[in-house]
């Protein structure tokens, strides 16, 4: 059973920097996508940024120029590099890898931005 851990989230000042981790315990065979996503208290979860295999990334607008998401194929890890935090970026940060016939979700990783 794969598993995806996330880690790198914590208390940040606004304007300051986070670098969030999903590592997957086991390759995935036919991997398409590798996704963040985050849910604040009350809201739905939306996606963040993206990127494939190839890598073609895409992010929300909310965080574009911001936030970078990038893959390490030989560490089996996706990375999520978050400057210039909002109070408005708190969430409980999520990754999902998408396979052709599948998909994983990670556990959470808490971010809080104070103003």
């Amino acid at each position: 059973q794969v598993q995806l851990v996330e880690s790198g989230g914590g208390l940040v000042q606004a304007g300051g920097s986070l670098r969030l981790s999903c590592a997957a315990s086991h390759f995935i065979f036919s991997l398409n996508t590798m996704e963040w996503y985050r849910q604040a208290p009350g809201n739905q979860r939306e996606l963040v940024a993206a990127i494939t295999i190839g890598g073609n990334t895409n992010y929300a607008d909310s965080v574009k120029g911001r936030f970078t998401i990038a893959r390490d194929g030989a560490k089996n890890t996706v990375y999520l590099q978050m400057n210039s935090l909002k109070p408005e970026d708190t969430a409980v940060y999520y990754c999902k890898w998408v396979a052709s016939t599948n998909y994983y979700w990670g556990q959470g990783t808490q971010v809080t931005v104070s103003s």
